[in-house]
């Protein structure tokens, strides 16, 4: 029998798997004292027993439980490392060998190259050797197992040679000395199209400047379509030169995800899209031109696979790039007209991604969106990016047939969806859908939201506002109040008074804080206040939300709510608590309701610190940009707060509302030319673009040096998008409204 601590000797071909010995070798490991995703992995022998058993339906649920556990989402842990040695045994005695060995490529992948002599550096404590991370540890694992992984590249079976190739290919750096010849030396027999594309990528992935030359002389069509689109996409990720042979193979091969649904790179299983998405990310004007004229040529193919391929890259390339809307707009218009009336590739729909660029479609969307159903709906949603104005009154005719349409229309979070200007025929509709709306859904969100933003312009709908509040008493009190007019003001009044005193606690609270906002009468409010946070001492009382709402609403009543100050003090958290993200929150709406109602920054300061000196959590961006926030409205008062506001500064995320904030507290302190820098450095990543340009605007951009000018200036012209994330749908908007903000700030420079 093999000696358990020598286990990962090597091991001869007769010894690979012996059932007797693996399961003594298994006993012989501590797996309870092992971490996996869910903690312990005592669980892993007796999956490793299943999946080398002879019940295969055994096997296959203990294959499920070891992707859920040693390969979570991607993500590896020790007992992964250690589970390796046994899965290569496994895989090399012939059991279940494809699906054992992407279990182990898996986990090279979700692995990292170990550094040099990672258990030889001392322990920064003095304590001894760094323990090397789990990540390192199961890439290690997988090379040391790579003799096993690579003889099965010379498996008879299809399968196996595939998912060999794949998984050695996934072993970095430290692998690359020992897969890259055999794998090479594989390439050179190989006579499977889906096998050599495998091993074409995985050279490429292990030595992309030695496997150049061979990713382009498969390029042209004496090669079988699998290993040409995976040619392809190969020099495409080495970096090589886009040309004509490229362009061509591509529109030769469409439709190309057929040609991947085999392939076991499942993050690479859309070809085009990821060909688009390598060259844009080079961020050239020739390699963006190539992506132009590939999708202009796809949306124009006659088939119509083709085309849904290219329509979904066409979002994609709206989202990565400024000058995509304008240059793809006539191809992806002309494949709009292409389809039938059921929008059959999504060509119709997507023409709301090119926003002012889509003004030629206008026709085409107002023509399609006539019509019923949900293709009109969508044709309806497109046109309000394209042409709003044109859209209104199509949004009037048939509101409540519109609920895509209606929320493109109504706006959503801050900068991100369009609204639809004022307009008599479409208030009149909303006035309407008003009266005959029922409880739920977020059509009453939708409705309120347009009468909110068209303000006063809305104060014909009051009646219908007044007489669906019962039935809605937290939605329309804000939009209430957005659109009352003077000569109503008494109205709305009585009617936010009388919903003060009937229904559950939060509802009447929203009626009393509307009644504060638009009159100043905070009579109704206070005693609401109070009896929620009597129910909210020692944490027995309402949600977390709930506590910040009341503090915010005592705050905006000011020093009037001082008979609240007990209540609000016993509501924070106490010092040094454990606190999540919500009760952070809590307890900086409340360290600013303390501040306001009291007028002294005592109490408020300790909070404050706490929260912003605590960034560890995960999480915790919008926590501290609250509290930055909150600690600025102190003013020179959280001159203590300083250098933990200053420490943010180096965060790219933190770095507008930290700077904001010193830049209330104590101006002099600040280097406004270092913190012109951090700010632009926030918003060329994208992390805080508006935040940022918005800092930069109130410091002043007269002050920016010519460096920073042209930094400003380049950030408005770039191509790249500026915002690269968002609600799907809302990049593009967003990022031209922040384009906007940009020029504006240049302007004023």
């Amino acid at each position: 029998m093999i000696d358990a601590m020598d286990f990962d000797r090597a091991l001869s071909r007769d010894e690979l798997f012996h059932a007797e010995v693996f399961h003594a070798e298994l006993d012989a490991r501590p797996w309870a004292s092992y971490t996996h995703a869910y903690g312990s992995a005592e669980d892993v022998p007796g999956c490793l027993r299943a999946l080398a058993g002879d019940d295969d339906a055994a096997a296959e649920e203990a294959q499920s439980e070891l992707y859920g556990s040693i390969l979570h989402q991607g993500s590896v842990y020790e007992a992964s490392a250690k589970a390796v040695p046994f899965l290569a045994r496994i895989a090399a005695a012939g059991i279940r060998t494809a699906d054992v060995l992407l279990l182990i490529g898996g986990i090279a992948e979700g692995g990292t190259d170990p550094d040099p002599g990672p258990n030889s550096g001392p322990d920064p404590a003095g304590s001894g050797p760094v323990r090397e991370s789990d990540e390192a540890a199961c890439r290690r694992a997988v090379v040391a197992q790579l003799p096993l992984l690579l003889a099965s590249v010379e498996h008879e079976g299809r399968a196996v040679r595939q998912a060999a190739a794949w998984a050695a290919g996934r072993t970095g750096t430290a692998g690359a000395a020992l897969a890259v010849p055999a794998l090479r030396d594989r390439a050179a027999i190989e006579t499977d199209p889906l096998v050599r594309a495998e091993l074409l990528t995985s050279l490429v992935e292990l030595d992309p400047r030695g496997s150049a030359s061979a990713a382009a002389g498969a390029v042209g069509p004496d090669s079988p379509p699998e290993l040409r689109i995976a040619a392809v996409m190969a020099c495409a990720d080495i970096g090589l030169p886009w040309t004509r042979d490229h362009h061509e193979a591509v529109l030769d091969l469409l439709p190309l995800d057929r040609l991947a649904a085999d392939r076991y790179d499942h993050s690479r299983n859309e070809p085009l899209h990821d060909i688009c998405l390598t060259l844009l990310d080079r961020d050239t004007e020739a390699d963006r031109e190539a992506v132009f004229a590939l999708l202009d040529a796809a949306l124009r193919s006659a088939d119509p696979e083709a085309r849904t391929e290219a329509v979904w890259v066409v979002t994609t390339a709206c989202e990565l790039s400024r000058s995509a809307p304008a240059r793809l707009a006539p191809a992806l218009i002309s494949a709009a007209a292409e389809d039938g009336p059921d929008d059959e590739t999504g060509a119709l729909s997507a023409l709301g991604r090119l926003g002012p660029s889509g003004a030629p479609a206008a026709d085409l969307l107002a023509a399609r969106a006539a019509g019923d159903g949900d293709t009109a709906d969508r044709a309806l949603e497109a046109l309000v990016a394209v042409d709003p104005v044109r859209a209104v009154s199509l949004l009037a005719r048939g509101l409540e047939r519109r609920p895509r349409a209606l929320q493109a229309a109504s706006g959503g979070p801050a900068d991100s969806l369009p609204v639809v200007p004022y307009d008599p025929e479409l208030l009149a509709a909303v006035r309407r859908r008003l009266a005959t709306m029922e409880p739920g859904g977020t059509t009453p969100f939708r409705l309120t939201a347009l009468l909110a933003a068209w303000g006063p312009d809305a104060s014909d709908a009051v009646p219908e506002l007044l007489a669906a509040l019962p039935a809605h008493p937290r939605v329309l009190p804000k939009a209430l109040v957005a659109v009352c007019p003077p000569g109503r003001r008494a109205e709305v009044a009585d009617a936010l008074r009388a919903r003060t005193g009937t229904g559950p606690a939060d509802e009447r609270i929203e009626a009393a804080r509307a009644l504060h906002e638009l009159t100043g009468d905070h009579g109704p409010l206070l005693p609401l206040l109070a009896e929620r946070l009597a129910g909210s001492a020692g944490g027995g009382g309402g949600s977390a939300e709930a506590i910040r709402e009341t503090a915010e609403a005592a705050a905006a009543v000011g020093p009037a709510a001082a008979s609240l100050v007990p209540a609000l003090r016993a509501a924070l958290n106490s010092p040094g608590a454990e606190r999540n993200n919500p009760q952070m929150d809590d307890d900086v709406a409340l360290a600013v309701a303390l501040h306001r109602i009291t007028g002294d920054a005592a109490e408020a300061l300790p909070v404050l610190a706490g929260v912003l000196g605590d960034r560890g959590g995960l999480w915790r961006r919008w926590t501290l940009v609250r509290a930055a926030a909150a600690a600025g409205s102190l003013g020179p008062a959280a001159r203590p707060l300083v250098p933990v506001l200053k420490a943010l500064l180096g965060d790219p995320r933190q770095t507008p509302s930290a700077a904001l904030a010193l830049r209330a507290i104590a101006p002099e302190d600040l280097d406004a030319g270092h913190v012109a820098g951090l700010l632009l450095e926030a918003a060329e990543a994208g992390t805080a673009p508006f935040e940022a340009v918005d800092a930069l605007v109130a410091f002043g951009t007269d002050a920016l040096s010519d460096e920073h000018r042209v930094r400003l200036t380049e950030l408005g012209e770039r191509d790249s998008r500026v915002v690269r994330s968002g609600l799907d749908g809302t990049v593009e908007i967003t990022d031209e409204r922040l384009r906007a903000r940009v020029r504006a700030a240049v302007r004023g420079a």
